[in-house]
């Protein structure tokens, strides 16, 4: 049997662990590697460093490279690259979240045109594998909605605040200095790292296209220990959660943090964990599960995708059909504004008599009803006191009317956190 040359761009953590676990195919051989550095000192063994090369477009130009892998992450360099791999004729292996969410329609376009197909299954879920399943097993379903856990560095985050009443900053340094968050975070703890992978996700499983410029993003820096002790007192867990709603044509997807039910499985997943609850007929409800980084986690994905490929070369005219992108339609996106939720709210009031009264006359004015109620005092003088409220399922729209009245009425407004259902 002739061996299928791959060409990879990029030896981080994930292409090492590509490089390492290609070792137990032998039909399957890495003819170059692309690298920023030459130098380098890299944590695999025996590395014929013969192939590595700083010039990734001698890879996709080289005749002989069936496969291109691309790791490296970023729009910049990796559309232009992707991009002349697929116009020569090559398929292609990445994982790269936000180039897909960004560019996919124009490469999945292109890759059509050339008669080859791009496998992405790293770009979502890590090592979970999602996005075959979703293509191939679930494709007889009709899937309305999506909510995932698929950051692990705002995971972790989130659990060990719960877990130790700790602030958001300290944890954060902590999370650094373990290796679990970057140096800039802004990626992970602002929202875009899950917002590129739902913006994906979302367009398989709904079957139309989500445009990444539609999602609503929230990160979790304004999350506090408070919030986390309130949302323990109420039968929740605060989770940052990739929501995607398909009802008819209309698309609601957005990342945010959210109260879950202390019972519901989400609010089980812990630490650098991901996972991904999926609903939709005739299955039901299921969710997976798994770790959502990492060295050999993406590797498995990354490499599960090179073999698929190499399962069909040179044995038909048209490599997998059902993993290529056949969407025609764009969904419709719907603002965040219009959207119905129910809401955590927590207040900074004067502790005086009527306020109550007042944060419920003017919930009522903007169509909103109080679930439940909780009143503190913060200060030695009871002079200031912490309320916390549940609504009712309401309309962001009025919640947000209703919040700008309250703030002139001298309601402080500390944290917003919608609840999932």
């Amino acid at each position: 049997m002739n061996k299928i040359n791959v060409g990879l761009i990029g030896l981080g953590t994930v292409g090492s662990g590509v490089v390492k676990t290609l070792r137990n195919f032998e039909y399957i051989q890495i003819t170059k590697i692309a690298v920023k550095s030459m130098g380098k000192k890299r944590n695999i063994e025996n590395l014929d460093e013969s192939m590595l090369t700083t010039d990734a477009f001698s890879i996709v130009n080289d005749p002989n490279v069936d496969i291109v892998v691309e790791v490296i992450g970023g729009v910049n360099p990796a559309f232009d690259l992707i991009k002349t791999a697929i116009m020569n004729k090559k398929h292609v292996v990445t994982a790269n979240k936000e180039l897909l969410a960004k560019h996919g329609e124009e490469l999945f376009k292109l890759a059509s045109e050339n008669n080859v197909v791009i496998l992405y299954e790293a770009a979502v879920g890590g090592g979970i594998p999602i996005i075959m399943p979703v293509k191939m097993t679930l494709s007889v379903n009709r899937i309305d909605k999506i909510a995932a856990i698929l950051n692990g560095t705002t995971n972790y985050i989130l659990t060990k605040m719960d877990e130790e009443g700790a602030d958001y900053a300290e944890v954060l340094a902590e999370a650094q200095k373990l290796g679990y968050a970057e140096t800039d975070p802004t990626g992970d703890v602002e929202g875009f790292d899950a917002a590129y992978k739902i913006a994906t996700l979302a367009t398989i499983a709904f079957k139309k296209r989500v445009n990444i410029k539609n999602i609503h993003r929230e990160g979790i820096t304004k999350i506090s220990a408070r919030d986390m002790a309130y949302a323990k007192q109420l039968g929740y867990k605060i989770k940052l959660i990739a929501l995607a709603q398909m009802d008819g044509n209309d698309a609601d997807v957005r990342v945010h943090p959210m109260l879950v039910k202390s019972k519901h499985t989400l609010a089980h997943i812990n630490g650098v964990t991901n996972a991904v609850m999926l609903a939709g007929e005739p299955i039901g409800q299921i969710v997976l599960s798994g770790p959502g980084a990492g060295e050999f986690p993406t590797a498995s994905s990354v490499v599960g995708d090179i073999v698929t490929i190499c399962s069909e070369l040179n044995k038909t005219d048209v490599v997998l059909p059902m993993m290529r992108c056949t969407h025609k339609e764009n969904a419709n996106p719907v603002s965040i504004s219009d959207t119905k939720n129910k809401y955590y709210i927590l207040f900074n009031v004067n502790n005086e008599p009527g306020v109550i009264g007042t944060i419920g006359a003017i919930c009522g004015k903007h169509n909103i009803n109080l679930a439940s109620l909780l009143q503190q005092d913060i200060d030695d003088g009871g002079d200031v006191a912490e309320v916390v409220v549940i609504t009712a399922k309401c309309l962001e729209a009025d919640v947000q009317d209703a919040i700008r009245e309250l703030e002139a009425n001298s309601c402080i407004v500390k944290s917003l956190i919608r609840v999932m259902e």
